[in-house]
């Protein structure tokens, strides 16, 4: 009997991590607020892309930005997320590294801003550019990894917050278009 509960305990340690993992098609309301006090949602009407990247990977997260299709920008249908994933910090640590998010945010919609003009997208773009700090794994926890970690994932969720695609890297330009249509 003892063997029994062994085997049980052992399955259980060696498969929750995938079963926390989130699952294509299944539909995950996930609330979130970015560095700016926006409330963002997966299942307020927006189709949602959400990188979720340690500090050490935010610009692999930046390239993801890059290859959104012409067709989601400053289109009120599309919002993108960048999570950022930090180490446990004090209070004032969080307050800087909060300070240079937004920092970087200003910057990255600058850059933003060039393709929009481009697109003649009439739209300040630094209203389309969000940034999450999850300083103590709250947010990486409800993305599906158990405890937190610091990995880089992309999330694509329907508008009623339904996962349509995940990758474990940076998606090409047309296997985001595709999940973005």
């Amino acid at each position: 009997m003892w063997r029994l509960h062994l085997f049980f305990l052992v399955a259980l340690c060696f498969s929750s991590p995938s079963l926390a993992y989130l699952t294509v098609g299944q539909v995950y309301p996930l609330d979130l607020v970015d560095v700016d006090g926006n409330k963002l949602s997966t299942a307020d009407g927006h189709v949602t892309t959400i990188v979720l990247a340690p500090q050490s990977q935010v610009d692999r997260a930046h390239t993801v930005g890059e290859r959104v299709p012409d067709h989601c920008l400053g289109n009120s249908v599309y919002q993108m997320v960048i999570v950022i994933t930090f180490e446990k910090h004090s209070g004032p640590i969080r307050a800087f590294l909060t300070s240079i998010v937004r920092h970087r945010v200003n910057s990255e919609a600058q850059q933003l801003q060039k393709r929009y003009d481009q697109l003649r997208v009439g739209r300040n773009a630094r209203f389309d550019v969000h940034a999450v700090a999850d300083f103590d794994g709250t947010v990486a926890t409800k993305l599906g990894l158990s405890d937190g970690a610091a990995t880089f994932r992309v999330f694509i969720f329907g508008q009623n917050g339904e996962l349509v695609k995940k990758w474990d890297d940076v998606p090409d330009a047309g296997q985001l278009a595709a999940a973005l249509k």
